[in-house]
């Protein structure tokens, strides 16, 4: 069924990345906010803040390679690795001509991908607002939640799971949001990955969870762990969603260790999808946050890689 699409009015762009079609909205006009999904999401989950925002804003959210409505190759046509992820992050902006007083808002692993460009384009970013996400490693040695363990570490039972059955996008719409989606709704979070092959990213982005220095993708989270607080001259605002059970409230402890100075907002009620459970709430707490605080520039140029 396509009962999700009146949710999600909105025109459809593309940037080709070496002839894969990388697919973004781009509604509004003003300053800039630069919104990134994570895992299984896609730029549907920001939906109502691009409605609400691009009355005064110009909202850009892309959708990451294999996710969404952007191209959804083999492995052997893409590399589905973090680096990847930011570089084409980067070729959008530069494409897009954000260079200035961006607002950086992210979620979920959306947050490692905005947060490494941010800090190799540290000039570019005006403010940042996190949505239950991490820019770091593993608090305190943390290990991540054992339904992620089965899907990153045994891709035997991992691969029919997740391309064969759905379950990891199935099941993250039922257990992220605390509360149940409406059948529109779920079938709008699930509607790019219907097929097998479809579902490769959703897969690739568990897979490449760094969590040890041999990791393919530690080096790069170490970076962004190591450099995230030349970010704390920016405005910050972190809304959370008290009820997630991947970034629960240990990550919540740390952003808060490293940014003292943020705005801390938290939602008992909302969980891991916390646009989904409480949207008019976490509409009008950025809204407040633009309002009350003006871009800044942080320029570091001994961040760049």
């Amino acid at each position: 069924m396509n009962d999700w699409r009146p949710l999600y009015p909105f025109r459809s762009n593309f940037l080709d990345r070496d002839g894969l079609a990388y697919h973004y909205l781009d509604e509004g006009r003003g300053e800039p906010l630069l919104m990134v999904h994570g895992n299984p999401t896609w730029s549907f989950y920001f939906r109502r803040l691009v409605t609400a925002f691009s009355r005064r804003w110009r909202c850009v959210v892309p959708d990451h390679i294999g996710c969404g409505l952007s191209a959804k190759p083999s492995a052997g046509r893409y590399g589905f690795r973090l680096r990847h992820r930011v570089d084409d992050l980067a070729h959008l902006c530069d494409h897009l001509g954000l260079n200035r007083r961006v607002t950086l808002i992210v979620h979920d692993w959306g947050g490692m991908i905005g947060l490494a460009w941010a800090l190799e384009n540290p000039e570019r970013i005006g403010r940042l607002v996190v949505l239950n996400t991490s820019g770091f490693l593993p608090p305190h040695g943390k290990p991540i939640p054992w339904r992620l363990r089965l899907v990153r570490n045994l891709p035997a039972l991992a691969e029919p799971a997740v391309l064969g059955l759905n379950l990891f996008a199935r099941g993250a719409a039922w257990m992220a949001p605390a509360r149940r989606l409406a059948p529109a709704v779920r079938r709008g979070l699930l509607a790019p990955y219907d097929r097998p092959h479809h579902r490769l990213a959703t897969l690739r982005f568990v897979q490449d969870i760094p969590l040890a220095p041999a990791d393919p993708s530690y080096a790069q989270v170490k970076r962004v762990d190591d450099n995230l607080h030349r970010l704390q001259g920016l405005p910050v605002a972190i809304i959370w969603g008290a009820r997630d059970f991947v970034f629960d409230l240990d990550y919540l402890a740390e952003w808060r260790r490293r940014f003292p100075r943020a705005e801390t907002h938290v939602l008992p009620g909302a969980g891991h999808y916390l646009l989904e459970d409480a949207p008019q709430t976490v509409q009008r707490l950025i809204a407040d946050f633009l309002d009350r605080h003006e871009p800044v520039t942080v320029d570091a140029p001994e961040n760049r890689q």
